[in-house]
Protein backbone atom coordinates (compact mmCIF):
# COMPACT_ATOMS: atom_id res chain seq x y z
CA UNK A 1 0.00 0.00 0.00
CA UNK A 2 1.36 3.41 -0.98
CA UNK A 3 1.07 6.47 1.22
CA UNK A 4 2.64 9.91 1.43
CA UNK A 5 5.23 10.86 4.03
CA UNK A 6 5.49 14.36 5.45
CA UNK A 7 8.00 15.78 7.94
CA UNK A 8 8.32 19.20 9.55
CA UNK A 9 12.08 18.50 9.58
CA UNK A 10 12.21 18.92 5.80
CA UNK A 11 11.11 21.87 3.68
CA UNK A 12 7.60 21.91 2.30
CA UNK A 13 7.41 20.77 -1.32
CA UNK A 14 7.83 23.62 -3.81
CA UNK A 15 5.71 21.79 -6.38
CA UNK A 16 2.98 19.18 -6.61
CA UNK A 17 4.72 16.19 -5.01
CA UNK A 18 5.09 14.47 -1.64
CA UNK A 19 8.25 14.72 0.45
CA UNK A 20 8.27 10.94 0.32
CA UNK A 21 6.15 7.89 -0.33
CA UNK A 22 6.13 4.24 0.62
CA UNK A 23 5.36 1.17 -1.43
CA UNK A 24 5.39 -1.96 0.68
CA UNK A 25 8.71 -2.08 2.54
CA UNK A 26 10.30 0.54 0.28
CA UNK A 27 10.53 4.22 1.20
CA UNK A 28 11.21 6.80 -1.51
CA UNK A 29 12.22 10.38 -0.78
CA UNK A 30 11.72 13.19 -3.24
CA UNK A 31 14.83 15.10 -4.15
CA UNK A 32 15.84 17.47 -1.37
CA UNK A 33 17.85 20.62 -1.87
CA UNK A 34 19.56 22.44 0.98
CA UNK A 35 16.57 24.51 2.12
CA UNK A 36 16.30 25.16 5.85
CA UNK A 37 12.72 24.17 6.76
CA UNK A 38 12.59 26.83 9.50
CA UNK A 39 13.48 29.76 7.25
CA UNK A 40 12.61 28.52 3.77
CA UNK A 41 16.03 29.76 2.61
CA UNK A 42 18.90 27.87 1.00
CA UNK A 43 21.62 26.99 3.51
CA UNK A 44 24.48 29.47 3.45
CA UNK A 45 28.02 28.21 3.03
CA UNK A 46 28.06 26.66 -0.42
CA UNK A 47 28.04 23.02 -1.43
CA UNK A 48 29.04 21.62 1.99
CA UNK A 49 26.26 23.40 3.88
CA UNK A 50 23.70 22.61 1.17
CA UNK A 51 24.64 18.92 1.08
CA UNK A 52 24.45 18.67 4.90
CA UNK A 53 21.02 20.32 4.93
CA UNK A 54 19.70 18.20 2.04
CA UNK A 55 20.80 14.99 3.76
CA UNK A 56 19.25 16.18 7.04
CA UNK A 57 15.96 16.68 5.20
CA UNK A 58 16.17 13.18 3.70
CA UNK A 59 16.90 11.85 7.19
CA UNK A 60 13.83 13.61 8.63
CA UNK A 61 11.57 12.21 5.91
CA UNK A 62 12.93 8.71 6.47
CA UNK A 63 12.34 9.04 10.22
CA UNK A 64 8.63 9.65 9.57
CA UNK A 65 8.55 6.23 7.88
CA UNK A 66 10.48 4.55 10.70
CA UNK A 67 13.80 4.49 8.85
CA UNK A 68 17.29 5.92 9.32
CA UNK A 69 20.14 6.59 6.92
CA UNK A 70 21.32 3.04 7.75
CA UNK A 71 18.24 1.71 5.91
CA UNK A 72 19.09 3.53 2.66
CA UNK A 73 19.83 1.19 -0.25
CA UNK A 74 20.22 3.71 -3.10
CA UNK A 75 21.05 7.41 -3.30
CA UNK A 76 20.91 9.66 -6.33
CA UNK A 77 22.73 13.00 -6.14
CA UNK A 78 22.41 15.81 -8.65
CA UNK A 79 25.23 18.37 -8.78
CA UNK A 80 25.34 21.56 -10.83
CA UNK A 81 29.15 21.40 -10.90
CA UNK A 82 31.25 18.21 -10.80
CA UNK A 83 34.04 20.30 -9.29
CA UNK A 84 31.99 19.94 -6.06
CA UNK A 85 32.24 16.13 -6.17
CA UNK A 86 35.04 15.80 -3.57
CA UNK A 87 33.26 18.08 -1.09
CA UNK A 88 30.06 16.12 -1.61
CA UNK A 89 32.00 12.89 -0.98
CA UNK A 90 33.31 14.19 2.37
CA UNK A 91 29.82 15.14 3.56
CA UNK A 92 28.35 11.88 2.25
CA UNK A 93 31.01 9.79 4.04
CA UNK A 94 30.21 11.53 7.34
CA UNK A 95 26.46 11.04 7.02
CA UNK A 96 25.91 7.61 5.42
CA UNK A 97 27.20 4.70 7.55
CA UNK A 98 28.93 1.60 6.19
CA UNK A 99 28.04 -0.37 4.28
CA UNK A 100 27.43 2.64 2.09
CA UNK A 101 24.36 2.59 -0.14
CA UNK A 102 24.64 2.33 -3.89
CA UNK A 103 24.93 5.80 -5.40
CA UNK A 104 24.71 7.69 -8.65
CA UNK A 105 25.96 11.26 -9.09
CA UNK A 106 24.72 13.20 -12.09
CA UNK A 107 25.74 16.67 -13.25
CA UNK A 108 22.76 18.81 -14.19
CA UNK A 109 22.37 22.23 -15.80
CA UNK A 110 20.39 23.66 -12.90
CA UNK A 111 18.36 22.94 -9.79
CA UNK A 112 15.41 24.73 -8.14
CA UNK A 113 16.17 27.93 -6.22
CA UNK A 114 19.74 28.00 -7.59
CA UNK A 115 20.78 25.05 -5.40
CA UNK A 116 24.11 23.35 -6.01
CA UNK A 117 23.02 19.85 -4.92
CA UNK A 118 19.91 17.70 -4.67
CA UNK A 119 19.70 14.34 -2.87
CA UNK A 120 17.06 11.60 -3.11
CA UNK A 121 17.04 8.05 -1.86
CA UNK A 122 15.32 4.70 -1.60
CA UNK A 123 15.31 2.91 1.75
CA UNK A 124 13.99 -0.47 2.88
CA UNK A 125 12.13 -0.94 6.16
Amino acid sequence: MKYAISSAGAPRPIGCYSQGTTAGRLVFTSGQIGIDPATGELAEGGIEAEAERAISSVEAILAEAGCTLTDVAKVTVYLTDMADFETLNRVYARRFPAPEPARSVVEVAGLPRGAKVEVECIACR
